[in-house]
């Protein structure tokens, strides 16, 4: 069943990617942030009492505490990183270096959690890393090539993305699937709002067009979905396999991204997007 849950968390985190890349394009990408988070935060906690597990919030541990928070700071830079980058780069080259972080997550889980080491998963490895490189490898004359920020953003966003994978499945193990999300989302709002007071963009709120404003909240509803789907399959499954999963999100955003965007790839992008899925889909064997 878990299985369902990382796909579904991989379903909704696609269209994600879309919804939000159009909703900050006249957007301070932070400010976007900080809102969205709004809305994340609370659908999490509407499902949390659907779920009924609000009473369960005082038999939490210390422990779960901290790595729930942890967990939700990672987040939270990951989600700045990602959001800035796909302010200044194009979709279909961000989307694949943030989804990226399934190495480092797959490497850290064997590690630090201990899940078991396979020929396979060393193939998927190596397959990822492959056809994320091909992915990103592009023409010097183009504008994105010259501005190369994206890139750096894109690389924080992968980063912290194993580290809230990590963390949170540490801090999940101790409460409901659901709770846990909304505590963690609690600690991302704090940090998005800090963020956007630090840079002074809250004026801005008033200038968000009514078309923006609608993309913004749509991908929060569509956030917290694939949040609430992520974190049950990473508390019931292995992590270095839920994340995987989640990160073929990047099969909806790319699609997307051709449909909607406009935004074209090279044979050699198209080669390093089929290495991707070959990779990710050999965990499941």
């Amino acid at each position: 069943m878990w299985i369902l849950y990382a796909f579904g968390s991989a379903f909704f985190a696609g269209i994600t990617a879309i919804l939000a890349k159009i909703g900050i394009k006249n957007t301070d990408s932070n400010l976007a942030t900080a809102i969205r988070t709004i809305i994340i935060l609370i659908f999490s906690w509407l499902m949390v009492f659907i779920v009924g597990s609000f009473n369960t919030i005082t038999e939490l541990s210390m422990r779960t505490i901290i790595f729930l928070i942890l967990s939700g700071l990672a987040t939270g830079f990951s989600w700045l990183c990602y959001f800035k980058a796909l302010q200044l780069g194009n979709v279909n080259h961000v989307t694949p270096i943030d989804k990226s972080s399934t190495i480092l997550t797959m490497i850290l889980a064997m590690i630090f959690l201990g899940e078991e080491i396979t020929v396979l998963k060393v193939i998927s490895i190596v397959l990822i890393g492959i056809g994320t490189y091909l992915m990103i490898e592009k023409k010097d004359d183009t504008k994105e090539s010259k501005d190369r920020k994206w890139l750096f953003f894109a690389l924080g966003s992968a980063i912290f993305a194993s580290l809230t994978a990590i963390l949170g499945k540490v801090g999940i193990q101790g409460v409901e699937s659901n709770l846990g999300t909304a505590i963690r989302t609690i600690v991302v709002l704090i940090m998005a709002w800090i963020v956007v007071f630090v840079t002074k963009k809250q004026g801005e709120i008033k200038n968000i067009d009514k078309k923006s404003w609608k993309f913004i909240v749509f991908s929060g509803l569509t956030t917290g979905l694939s949040w609430l789907c992520y974190y049950k399959a990473l508390q019931d499954g292995q992590a270095s396999i839920v994340v995987p999963i989640d990160k073929l999100s990047i099969v909806i955003t790319i699609i997307f991204s051709y449909f909607i965007l406009k935004e074209k790839m090279n044979k050699k992008s198209i080669i390093g997007f089929i290495g991707i899925i070959i990779g990710t889909m050999l965990l499941l064997v």
